[in-house]
């Protein structure tokens, strides 16, 4: 497999996979989660964990200790400290830096085995502002996964110092979209509250071209101004006039549902029409969910077959078509689960509304992840 040009790591991805299948991984202690997943990644990205000269395990700081230190010609390149999967991360991510500074390392990483936090230890500012990328093996993409890894932990790419420029660039474009999310909504209330004359000629020519009749420029002036007004006005996540509707029975095209953001949640139980469900990970609600379906809509049950995404089927009868298919019981079914939490919960309320179930039927409890973003 390839991904922009470059031929991608398939053990990398393959162990990937297996970890967000991995149940387990939610239980290790920090012993575990050092031999269980950062060395079987540091491995398969090209470093000699039997070799102390590469992989130097509780490396002395200051009297201090570092979990491990990445070396090449008896230079430390990056720094790595591991904590158990219910660990708070934030609390060592100080210690981890001024260690990571005072040595002059520029690639620091704070991990808990799922969560991965890379830093640029050597930049300005506070240690949250010197974060540059964040992975996340339950809620992220298995490729988009593999290549970061690769992009900033790979021995090529931190030998050659090409990790840190990746790095760069990722801290780059994450400012860029802080920036843009903070300025976008002041862009918005600026061409609303002084509209150019092109955005007031744009919307009375539509409005002609849609009824037969032109609002002269004051009548469109006032009609932004009475946006402005209820957006104002409307409390925080909300948009003026829009309110969530339940999906029609038209499963070929699935519903764009409204629900607040999962990422960095973990799930606890969903419960369906008054009846809860313990679940452990996100896609086992996916799963539970099309088993209940299953279960109440046998005959109909194949109409989930239509719910497609942009590049891959959610369901199929070939699980070749699926990066992780799993079976639904008792049917030839598979259904995609290397989803991430927003996407489960979509697809989820789409299945429902093919049966005829309204979005409030589902009720989600999360809580959010220690350690997280």
């Amino acid at each position: 497999m390839k991904i922009g040009g470059k031929q991608m790591n398939e053990d990398l991805l393959h162990l990937v996979e297996h970890f967000k299948k991995d149940e387990r991984l939610a239980m290790f202690d920090e012993a575990a989660t050092k031999q269980v997943v950062i060395m079987r990644i540091v491995s398969c990205l090209g470093w000699d964990q039997y070799n102390i000269d590469e992989v130097h395990p509780e490396y002395s700081v200051s009297g201090k200790r570092v979990d491990y230190a990445l070396r090449y010609h008896d230079e430390n390149k990056v720094f790595i400290e591991v904590k158990k999967v219910n660990g708070d991360l934030e609390k060592h991510q100080e210690q981890l830096l001024n260690y990571s500074f005072r040595q002059g390392v520029k690639l620091a990483i704070l991990t808990n085995g799922i969560v991965w936090w890379f830093y640029l230890p050597l930049r300005e500012g506070s240690w949250e502002q010197r974060k540059a990328y964040v992975i996340e093996i339950y809620d992220q993409e298995s490729e988009g996964i593999t290549d970061k890894f690769e992009k900033l932990l790979s021995k090529e790419n931190v030998i050659s110092n090409k990790a840190v420029e990746n790095a760069e660039d990722l801290y780059q474009s994450r400012q860029r979209k802080r920036t843009i999310k903070t300025i976008l909504p002041k862009a918005w209330q600026k061409i609303i509250t002084e509209p150019d004359e092109i955005l007031v000629d744009l919307i009375a020519e539509t409005t002609e071209r849609l009824c037969g009749y032109k609002p002269d420029n004051k009548t469109v002036a006032q009609f932004l101004e009475q946006i402005d007004d209820k957006m104002y006005n409307m409390p925080s996540g909300e948009t003026p006039d829009t309110h969530p509707i339940d999906p029609p029975h038209s499963p070929i095209i699935p519903s764009i549902i409204n629900h607040a953001s999962c990422t960095g949640k973990s799930i606890i139980s969903f419960t369906f029409i008054g009846n809860r469900y313990p679940v452990r990970l996100w896609h086992n609600m996916l799963i539970e969910v099309c088993n209940l379906m299953l279960s109440a809509h046998r005959n109909q049950f194949d109409e989930v077959l239509k719910l497609v995404g942009r590049k891959r089927p959610y369901f199929t009868r070939n699980p070749n078509e699926c990066r992780s298919p799993e079976k639904i019981d008792n049917t030839d079914i598979y259904v995609e689960t290397n989803l991430s939490a927003n996407y489960i919960i979509k697809i989820s309320k789409d299945i429902l509304a093919i049966f005829g179930y309204r979005s409030g039927d589902l009720v989600i409890e999360t809580q959010i992840k220690k350690g997280q973003l």
